[in-house]
């Protein structure tokens, strides 16, 4: 195994230097926060009115708007569609009718128009943006042959001689709002992260004044230098140096450490840590865009709007079959030319535009996307990009984020090493009934323990808290302590260095059992590896996917986990930003790189990989960064993503295939190649084609299924 180590950035995660008693000190903490992520994820589908399938962001609230927005227009088309239709001199020479009246024409120009208008305005909006951002994709495509098929069916209306278009242009814009309504209805995206970032900042502090008094103060009229007071279990607002007092803080939403931090005087505190039991006096060292938080918010931001230049698998075909449209078109034109036949030069090129978008490209992709959208629901996985969630069956390496992702997150009970002058039984149930009245993680771990082997604790009375060293309490008169190896070594009580050091190095946590400070015996306790980490570990080796583990837990949790779980690579000790680069590190070469976390310190990292991936029970900033939530939280359910991914991306080459196949076909006999031989396609024909192949389409699409 390959294991590499972060070097310690001292002005932000002090302490590294501490790691000692950091992960194997008994500390108190009754502030901790758990941060319950959202239901309601909601999808902003463009900034424009236009479908734009790599663009997910701003107001979250839009994307519903948006939704009713394209079935409005779809349900209108579709009504101005029918009389349409009938008017067509196509449809009338197909079914053999013949409608004659006064303004036929006209009418039929003016529904035609509103249509155009109404119907096809998301999609020119849409053009217009990938024009602008040089990206041609579905949007220009469809827009070439709704303007091309509005503009010349016009003309042969009132000015020349040919035939007109507008049933291609109706029905053309009625698949295509149908599509991207289905599409829409489907996708899950936009990312709210920047704004779930601020929230975890306080809005006010109490900032002390020169004469001493507690003054309420705004954090944004902070400045650094100032002095603020932090009460038990509140957030700190802004990073500074502790000056006074004593605590532990939470700080693994933020960093990824997985027990809190003791502080005192002299040591660096974060903006928007949970501070524990004791009272924290910080000088303020950053505000602004300078503070840890501001640093991390920049990173999702940055890495967001690289990812989003990605194109998704429809968006590629398009932009071809856009090209192919013009040089085909072009060279049409200029060969009919010379036979100096400009209307039916002319013709033949329309032709060979409008075909290019066939019906079916507009339900190609929707329907699949509906289709393991739903598998997906089913399967606990909720995708909110697609366009990275095509991409995930062609991962090349996976990296997971330790706490609360290949571990449970919470403390258990691993070890329980009685002295010779107390049972088992009696040593858990002295730390139990203590430690039952605490918060801390540990106690909780313990605590949870105890009622699995349905301990009947004892009485407790005069229960203190001594800050950084462990818990005190009086159980039928005599002193029961549970305290850290500092406090052990401090009070020089001999203990079983040995044994202390071996569990020590597996990452675990150790506490002592004191009667009346006499050794009773120790306690280990270690955040839990998920049983699902091992079999889904197991597996992506056997797939040929490396694995690795990035932490801001210290190295011997990490290396301890990693050797566990037979991971290829573990990355210890790293801060948020470290993390996004290791990803960006990983990425080199072509690499395909998934990322999966559930906290804070994961975000960066989450926004950065080809494919982010967080636990449901994480934190909002984490969910709202990612490409696909884990709903029941369960890291195996990555493999299903691979699959899905896979079995995804077949019925969508499938369906572009039966598309492009029509277009192979019927762009070069739009073309006149055959015309000799008196073989030519008409508009009808077309229209017969088209239909056949939109419906050989959504038949494959609901034939989409996984293991």
């Amino acid at each position: 195994m390959e294991k590499q180590n972060k070097p310690e950035n001292k002005n932000i995660h002090e302490h590294h230097n501490h790691i000692n008693h950091t992960h194997h000190e008994h500390s108190m903490h009754e502030g901790h926060e758990h941060h319950n992520h959202s239901d309601q994820v909601q999808h902003n589908h463009s900034a424009h009115e236009g479908h734009n399938h790599s663009n997910h962001g701003g107001h979250s609230g839009h994307h519903e708007h948006m939704v009713g927005d394209f079935k409005k227009r779809f349900w209108i088309s579709l009504v101005l569609a029918i009389p349409i239709s009938y008017l067509s001199p196509m449809i009338e020479m197909l079914f053999g009718y013949d409608v004659n009246f006064t303004g036929d024409t006209l009418l039929l120009f003016l529904l035609s128009t509103i249509v155009f208008l109404y119907g096809g305005k998301p999609f020119l909006l849409g053009a217009w943006s990938e024009l602008k951002e040089r990206a041609p994709g579905m949007m220009l495509l469809i827009s070439l042959a709704i303007v091309t098929a509005y503009v010349y069916s016009t003309l042969t209306a009132f000015f020349i001689e040919g035939s007109d278009f507008y049933f291609e242009l109706a029905t053309l814009i009625v698949i295509m709002l149908l599509g991207h309504w289905i599409e829409m209805k489907s996708i899950m995206g936009a990312s709210k992260a920047l704004e779930e970032l601020i929230k975890l900042m306080p809005k006010e502090a109490h900032k002390i004044d020169a004469s001493g008094n507690i003054v309420e103060v705004s954090v944004e009229d902070l400045q650094p230098g100032d002095q603020i007071l932090v009460k038990p279990g509140e957030k700190i607002p802004l990073d500074g140096k502790v000056f006074e007092g004593k605590s532990t803080v939470d700080e693994s939403m933020l960093t990824g450490e997985s027990v809190p931090v003791e502080k005192s005087t002299g040591m660096e505190a974060i903006g928007g840590a949970v501070n524990g039991e004791g009272v924290l006096k910080i000088k303020v060292s950053k505000t602004g865009n300078e503070t840890y938080l501001a640093q991390v918010i920049k990173l999702v931001s940055d890495a967001e709007k690289t990812k989003s230049k990605a194109q998704g698998f429809a968006d590629i075909a398009a932009k071809w079959l856009f090209y192919v449209a013009i040089v085909v078109g072009v060279i049409t034109f200029a060969y009919w030319l010379t036979t100096g036949e400009l209307d039916f030069a002319l013709e033949r090129m329309v032709t060979v535009l409008i075909i290019a978008c066939p019906h079916a490209l507009g339900l190609a992709t929707p329907l699949v996307t509906a289709r393991s959208t739903s598998i997906a629901a089913r399967k606990g996985l909720l995708i909110r990009n697609r366009t990275s969630f095509e991409s995930a069956f062609k991962l090349d390496r996976i990296v997971f984020d330790k706490t609360g992702t290949l571990t449970e997150g919470n403390f258990g009970v691993t070890d329980i090493i009685p002295s010779n002058r107390v049972s088992e039984d009696e040593l858990f149930r002295l730390a139990y009934s203590v430690e039952i009245q605490s918060e801390h993680p540990i106690a909780k771990g313990i605590v949870k323990e105890g009622k699995e082997r349905k301990i009947e604790p004892y009485n407790v009375k005069d229960y203190q808290n001594l800050t950084g060293k462990g818990l005190v309490a009086k159980v039928n008169d005599t002193e029961i302590a549970v305290v850290s190896p500092g406090t052990m070594r401090a009070n020089k009580i001999a203990f079983d260095e040995s044994m202390y050091e071996k569990l020590a190095k597996q990452g675990k946590t150790v506490v002592f059992v004191l009667k009346d400070d006499v050794l009773q015996g120790m306690i280990a306790l270690a955040d839990i590896i998920r049983e699902s980490s091992f079999r889904v570990i197991k597996e992506l080796n056997e797939r040929g996917i490396e694995t690795i583990m990035m932490t801001g837990d210290n190295s011997r949790v990490a290396n301890y986990v990693g050797e566990k779980l037979g991971l290829s690579k573990v990355i210890a000790e790293v801060l948020p930003h470290e993390k996004s680069d290791n990803v960006k590190g990983l990425k080199q070469g072509g690499k395909k790189v998934a990322m999966i976390g559930d906290g804070v310190n994961d975000a960066p990292a989450l926004a950065e990989a080809d494919v982010g991936i967080a636990i449901g029970a994480g934190t909002d900033v984490a969910i709202e960064t990612a490409d696909v939530v884990l709903v029941n939280s369960n890291p195996e359910d990555i493999l299903n993503i691979i699959k899905l991914s896979k079995a995804s991306h077949r019925k969508m080459f499938q369906n572009l295939g039966w598309a492009a196949g029509y277009n192979i076909i019927a762009i070069p006999l739009a073309a006149g190649v055959l015309f000799s031989v008196g073989i030519v396609i008409t508009p009808a024909i077309g229209a017969v084609v088209m239909s056949l192949s939109t419906i050989i389409c959504a038949i494959n699409a609901q034939l989409l299924k996984i293991d």
